[in-house]
């Protein structure tokens, strides 16, 4: 089973997309801020973290640094999940060593394209 790491510190959206993401089978676990989502990077071992990037303590740009920069979690696919959708701010996600992008509010089956995407990626690498 796949196991997501959400990072998301909206309580709305956190239970929403965690729940639609267990009926497809994924395990699903959760970290409401930036230092949680560094933390359990590393203490979970996910095979993919969807990463909020407005979040308190540690926003989603810096933790994703942080956890790219970790030789333990370096190689974990990071997908932005963001109500930042203006000019630039893909950019500005996949400068900080997000491997993909996504805006809110999030449209499932696009979502579970580009989770597919990476995990596979991630399998033949």
């Amino acid at each position: 089973m796949v196991k997501i790491l959400l990072v998301e510190d909206n309580e709305m959206n956190r239970d929403m997309l965690s729940r639609r993401l267990m009926r497809k089978k994924f395990e699903v676990v959760i970290a409401i801020d930036g230092i949680k989502g560094v933390e359990m990077s590393i203490s979970e071992s996910p095979d993919i973290i969807l990463m909020d990037m407005s979040l308190p303590m540690l926003d989603g740009w810096q933790a994703t640094e942080k956890i790219k920069a970790n030789p333990q979690t370096k190689n974990i696919p990071v997908i932005a999940i963001t109500a930042h959708a203006m000019a630039g701010d893909q950019e500005k996600c996949l400068q900080a060593g997000c491997d993909d992008y996504d805006t809110k509010p999030v449209q499932l089956p696009r979502l579970l394209d580009k989770i597919k995407n990476l995990i596979d990626k991630e399998a033949t690498q």
